[in-house]
Order: structure tokens, then sequence, then C-alpha cells
């Protein structure tokens, strides 16, 4: 070997030895990148939770969060000095053994300007329960990192003043409402790592679901194939222990009753895409789920060459009038430069129930769309479980999409459940109106490959389209 590839190697070698000596943060994401735990750390959004199975990397992403905050080292938000967050964990044994664990594996001794514990010795921190750490902070002040256990009761939570908060695993909501309260006056962060556990609590209809449209709500999931660090023989003894039930929130974090999501193959990081212009050609129809009190939901679709499905703008409101909806229709239309037929009115499938007249008029819904510029065609297929397996024929195929703009129907897909042999009739307007386009699809959208020319399906397609446009003439 020559001098200079001595010399070389030994470089490297004290440069690996100084990193490991040195900050143990320099470790985290160096060798392998879990892009899921680097998703969150760069999501600039104030309450973010990981919904994670076990060993799938969560709890690190959390403890490393909170020791960048208490550093004032993050490499992606706003740093602060004298920051003050809380670690809360569902009893103090879960705390010492995972949370605090994790705290203390990332935050180096030379950080730590005291510790105080609530039982065992300062000494070995790691055998006891500790109160809170006190850490040098980068712009020169002190950080405080105190511990919280759920058991403690609301009571225990109220008066401070915080900067951040780490639910480690999810708290009882009069425990999580009263921190959301705390990182009030100081426009702090609230984040959560867990694994769903207790069937559709709070945190999924708050977090999950997002049912208040809270602009700084994110979440994601992650399952054991997200984990870099997992060896492939180790995942797979897992999956060969591990029912299919306790696979759904052990492995890949989801929120689970025994009844089952409807649409278990829906999957938000592959069906949701963000928007893109679609080419004129691929428009191919409107859908509406009309409602007075509850939402009236409409959606745009359009197909490609190769029959996959994208669904590109909603309009879905509760408790307003027809006038109101066919404006909003009809602004969404102006926006995409949606083709109109040869009245200058849109085509648009409907529930057949709009058929029927209202209290409140002595024309059908149905009438009172066309008259408004919306010709409407109530002929529609509402055969529930044929339409329900081509949609999850679909998705399994993955040739349904869902422009990311569309939240209601995204809420709707993680929200739809099985109620014995039928799903449950709440919060379906969306995926019904879907059902009736899919259902007024060809049975085979796809066609096989090399059967027929680019040119050849785009005249069929427009062929249909001009049949379809016939029949709401």
């Amino acid at each position: 070997m020559e001098v200079e590839e001595i010399v070389k190697s030994i470089l490297k070698i004290e440069k690996e030895l100084d990193r490991r000596g040195g900050d143990p943060l320099k470790n985290y994401n160096h060798d392998k990148v879990h892009l899921k735990q680097m998703a969150f750390h760069k999501c600039p959004k104030r309450n973010r939770w990981v919904f994670g199975g076990n060993r799938t990397g969560k709890t690190e992403c959390g403890a490393v969060e909170a020791v960048w905050l208490a550093r004032g080292i993050h490499p992606y938000r706003e740093n602060r000095d004298n920051v003050f967050g809380w670690v809360v964990s569902v009893t103090y044994e879960v705390q010492r053994d995972v949370a605090q664990s994790k705290i203390l594996k990332y935050l180096a001794p030379q950080y730590i300007e005291d510790i105080v514990m609530q039982s065992g010795k300062k000494s070995s921190p790691s055998y006891g329960i500790i109160d809170y750490i006190v850490v040098r902070n980068a712009f020169g002040g002190l950080s405080k990192i105190g511990f919280k256990s759920c058991d403690q009761g609301r009571e225990k939570f109220q008066g401070a003043s915080l900067d951040f908060v780490w639910f480690d695993e999810e708290p009882p909501k009069d425990i999580y409402d009263e921190c959301k309260m705390r990182i009030f006056d100081k426009v702090g962060d609230m984040f959560g790592t867990m694994t769903p556990l207790k069937g559709l609590t709070f945190i999924y209809e708050e977090i999950e679901l997002n049912k208040h449209d809270n602009p700084e709500v994110w979440s994601e999931h992650i399952e054991w194939k997200d984990n870099p660090y997992l060896d492939e023989k180790e995942i797979e003894n897992m999956l060969a222990t591990t029912s299919d039930d306790e696979q759904e929130s052990r492995r890949f974090g989801h929120f689970f009753t025994a009844e089952g999501l409807v649409y278990g193959e829906f999957d938000e990081s592959t069906h949701v895409i963000d928007p893109f212009d679609i080419p004129p050609e691929w428009q191919s129809g409107i859908s509406i789920d009309p409602g007075l009190n509850n939402p009236t939901s409409c959606h745009f679709y359009a197909v490609d060459y190769d029959g996959n499905i994208y669904v590109v703008a909603e309009h879905y409101a509760a408790g307003r009038d027809i006038d109101y909806h066919t404006e909003k229709i009809k602004e969404i239309a102006d926006r995409l430069d949606w083709r109109r037929d040869f009245s200058g009115k849109l085509c648009a499938l409907i529930d057949s129930a709009a058929n029927q007249k209202t209290l409140a008029y002595s024309k059908s819904v149905a009438q009172l769309f066309c008259e408004r510029g919306i010709s409407v065609n109530t002929k529609v297929n509402k055969d529930l479980y044929t339409g329900i397996q081509r949609i999850k024929s679909l998705l399994k195929t993955k040739r349904l999409f869902i422009f990311r703009c569309c939240t209601n129907m995204i809420r709707e897909f993680k929200s739809y459940w099985w109620s014995g042999d039928r799903p449950k009739k709440v919060d379906d307007h969306a995926l019904d109106e879907l059902r009736y386009f899919v259902m007024s699809m060809p049975k085979e959208a796809r066609p096989k490959c090399g059967e027929k020319s680019l040119v050849e399906r785009d005249f069929e397609r427009l062929v249909r389209n001009k049949k379809r446009q016939e029949e709401y003439g």
C-alpha cells in the first residue's frame, strides 16, 4: 500500500473514531437515511405525528427532535434559546424504559448542565426516573427537558408555558388538550410518535383524519420496511409471527377496528399525488352526490390513455342551497377550462335520488341543476358491492390517483369502515359519487399492452365522451 493511501486510511479511521466518541447526534441518519424520519423533521407544521409499528424508528425521531430543539441546533426549524419542553409518556416506567432512554442516547454528556431525579441516583439516571434535564443551549442559555407521565392526571399539566411537547404514545384527550394550551403563548410545537393500539380514538379523528382541517396538522405512517436499519431476515421473522390484524397497527401503524376499513388498499403515500395540469383530452367526467344538511360532494375526473383515473378537483360543502353549489362547481370548471356540451352546459353524473322533489322547491334537484347550467344524468349504477370491488381493484393495481387538494375524499377513504356486511352509512358522500363515476366506465379501462395504438385509444375515448354527452343532452 502506498504512503498516500495509508495516510488517507488513517485519517478516515480517525474521523470515524471522532464521530463515534463525540456527539451521538452525528450518528443519526448518517450511514443510512430513514426517509420518513427526515420527512418528519423537515415538515414545517406545528402539530406533527408519526404513526408507526414497533421497531419502525418512530421513537428515535421523536427523541432527536426534542434534543435538537432543546440544544437550539435544529437543522430545519428556527432555533431558540432557553427552550422549555416536555416529554410525555403513558407511565413513569414507560418513560424510563423508552423516551428517557432515547433522550439520554442522543444528548451527549458535555451538553448536560444538570439532571434532577424523581427517584434513583443522579449518577446513574438511566436506572431511575428523571424529573428534568438542564441542557446547554447553542445560544449560550440553558434549556430544560421535563418528563411527564399521563397517570399523574391533568392537574399536573397545568401552568407551564412551553416551547414543545413530545407525546411518546397516545395521551388521554384531556392531557392532550391541556398541552395544547401550554404551547399556545409561545407558538410552540407539538409532536407525537405512537403505535395505534386503542382503535378509533380522538387522535384518529383530530390527526389522522384532521376533521377540523387544521393547516398545522401533519402525519405519516411508517412501517418495518421503511426502517433501513432493520435486517430483512428480522422483518421476515416478524411477519411470520404476527397476524394480519396485528400487522395493521404493529407493522403499518394503521388505526384499526375488528370490522376493518372498506378500502384497506388505500395508501396515502401511493394514491395521493401533487396536482398537475392535465391534458384537455384526459377530461372524462364530473360526479355529484347532492345533500342539503349533509354535504354535497362533487369531483372532477380525468382518465389517461392507459385507463388510470385521476381525481383532480373537489367541491364539498354542507348546509348550502343549489345556487351556491352550482356556482362553485362552475368556478372550478372555469379554472380547469373543463369542456361543456354543445349548449354550453357542464355534464355530470348524479345520484338517482336527485329525481325527487324537495320540500323547498316544486322541481327536482336534477331539474334545478340543469336550469343552472349543469346537465345531470341520474341513470347511475348504484350497485354497492360491485362498485366497491372495482375501486378496490383500482387501488390495488395503482390505477386510481387523487390530487392532494381533494382533502375530503382522502379523509373519507381513511374513515370508511365496515359494519357487519355493509359499510357504515356515514362520511361517504365523496366515495358514493366516486362509485358512480367508476361504474360508468367500461369494465376493462386499461387496454392490453400492444393491443391498440395511442391514436386508436384516444379515438375510442373521444367516442365514449361523445356518447356520454348525448346521454346528458
